[in-house]
């Protein structure tokens, strides 16, 4: 697989047959803390990329810089070419790259329904000169519709009309992802979609996952629990005290001693496939 996806030698920051995402140089500090400093980084287009390291590594710092959500002290990055340094992050969403948080962002005092309509992009009624209400019936009516098409392939079609407050965690998660797919993103960024969520559920938000590349979406995600890594993953890139350290394919990834002893500070001949989660 890894023929299809890099190109030359397989090390940190190698380049990719077709990325959809490349950024350079990126950091960022806190007071005398290097939280990220990523010299290249490269996510390949229509595949499913897994970000991982120890707790403090810098996946969602990264996160939020590439998103709109930070601002880097350095560092550019593009996204189908175009540059999106220092763009806002409800602009970037609106070029198709959109993020999910580790801590679920559903609005709780509104519906499920009404939660799903604001991921729309574009909606003319944001637009006071074209908000006119026969225009602004006819989209809503529209995007309602995909938002229900979206709540019956997540199985949320039944908490329709319930408010978001009264979800579960892991009904929150599926929420929140499938909102993120109303505005028809053309990379999403999950932010541990798996954390909080009961074993129920865990396999149909695996599922999805993989669905949302048999779509076309390129996925890239941050996650703790290996075997799901392993299970869904094309390619894997690890980040330790915010560089990136390693990346390739999951098996060979899981073995590398490099990524072993970032996970466990020192080193043993173990395989990270093998960790449960939370260990």
């Amino acid at each position: 697989m890894a023929n299809d996806i890099a190109v030359g030698t397989i090390e940190p920051g190698c380049k990719k047959v077709d990325p959809i995402l490349v950024a350079d140089n990126v950091t960022r500090q806190f007071g005398g803390l290097t939280a990220v400093d990523v010299a290249h980084l490269e996510i390949p287009r229509g595949k499913i990329t897994a970000l991982i390291g120890p707790n403090g590594a810098g996946k969602t710092t990264l996160f939020n810089l590439l998103t709109g959500f930070d601002k880097p002290n350095t560092g550019t990055w593009q996204f189908e070419g175009k540059n999106l340094a220092g763009v806002a992050s409800y602009k970037v969403a609106r070029r198709g790259m959109v993020r999910t948080f580790q801590l679920t962002k559903s609005l709780n005092a509104m519906t499920v329904i009404e939660n799903m309509r604001l991921g729309a992009q574009k909606q003319v009624g944001e637009n006071f000169l074209a908000g006119l209400a026969q225009i602004w019936s006819n989209q809503e009516a529209r995007i309602t519709v995909a938002a229900d098409k979206l709540l019956e392939r997540f199985k949320l079609d039944a908490k329709r009309d319930d408010y978001a407050g009264s979800l579960s965690g892991g009904q929150r998660k599926l929420l929140e992802m499938a909102r993120a797919l109303m505005s028809e993103p053309k990379l999403i960024m999950l932010d541990e979609p798996m954390a909080g969520v009961n074993p129920a559920l865990t396999q149909s938000l695996l599922e999805h996952i993989k669905g949302l590349k048999a779509n076309g979406t390129t996925v890239l995600f941050v996650e703790h629990d290996m075997h799901m890594v392993r299970h869904i993953s094309d390619w894997v890139i690890v980040m330790a005290e915010g560089k990136v350290v390693a990346e390739g394919e999951p098996g060979v990834v899981m073995k590398n001693q490099a990524v072993i002893d970032a996970y466990l500070g020192a080193h043993h001949d173990t395989d990270l496939g093998t960790m449960k989660k939370g260990k």
